[in-house]
């Protein structure tokens, strides 16, 4: 299997890095390289990041001089990233030992462009681990403007296939707007529905939480998309029913 580029965006990250680094060094896939991209952090982010690259050549450390948030500290990795495969790790977040051996293996099987898993949320304060979040089997460019269920934690593009890409230089849903601009060359994004992947949960409110992604949901049909009144509102409902399902049902 051919290497991965791991690209792991840090921001203040210092209370949580070194458990997703171990969690990358733990995996039972070893031809990979992690670049974390230090946003100008104001903690021992940086400090830290670079105390593991001192050990393991394989993860790179790149500092930005000013903060210019997390789609411009992925597109800084992207640039340096040199393996096939590229995958998507925030400085918050872990993955199973065997994450990107199973991955792999499923998408060179069957010859995928793009694929995600199912994953956990867990919480900050506690670490008590929430429902396992299943994945459809397969997404199109077409059914992600209606359904955010691809987590960037879980993604590994191939990057042989679909070429040099970056994310949208957007506050909110780059990532989901990633998945949809490569799938809209004509690919399909295939789910492997087992959990692989903790993704970090705060302690701010839910409601809250679920409110601001809503707008910011909205806010990509109209501004990022350009999509009509109608055309948003029907994508919008799609959206919603696609959320309650995820995470209640």
């Amino acid at each position: 299997m051919s290497k991965v580029s791991v690209i792991t965006p840090a921001f203040n990250a210092s209370s949580s890095l070194t458990d997703t680094i171990n969690s990358v060094l733990e995996q039972s896939f070893s031809d990979w390289e992690m670049i974390i991209v230090d946003d100008c952090s104001k903690d021992n982010t940086y400090k830290i990041a670079c105390e593991f690259a001192e050990k393991d050549s394989r993860i790179k450390v790149i500092k930005h001089n000013k903060n210019s948030g997390v789609a411009v500290a992925r597109n800084t990795a992207l640039d340096t990233a040199s393996g096939d495969y590229i995958a998507f790790l925030d400085s918050d977040d872990m993955w199973d030992s065997k994450k990107l051996e199973k991955q792999l293996i499923f998408m060179e099987t069957g010859q995928y462009a793009l694929t995600y898993t199912a994953y956990q949320k867990f919480q900050t304060n506690n670490g008590l681990r929430g429902k396992i979040i299943k994945v459809p089997k397969k997404m199109t460019a077409n059914a992600i403007y209606g359904n955010t269920a691809i987590a960037c934690l879980t993604v590994i593009v191939n990057r042989k296939m679909v070429g040099e890409f970056h994310m949208p230089l957007i506050e909110h849903t780059e990532d989901n707007c990633t998945w949809q601009s490569i799938l809209s060359k004509g690919y399909i994004a295939h789910g492997l529905n087992e959990n692989l992947a903790l993704y970090r949960v705060g302690n701010s409110s839910l409601t809250k939480n679920k409110t601001k992604a809503s707008k910011q949901q909205w806010q990509t049909y109209r501004q990022y998309y350009k999509f009509s009144v109608i055309r948003s509102a029907f994508y919008f409902t799609c959206y919603a029913f696609n959320a309650i399902k995820k995470h209640v049902l």
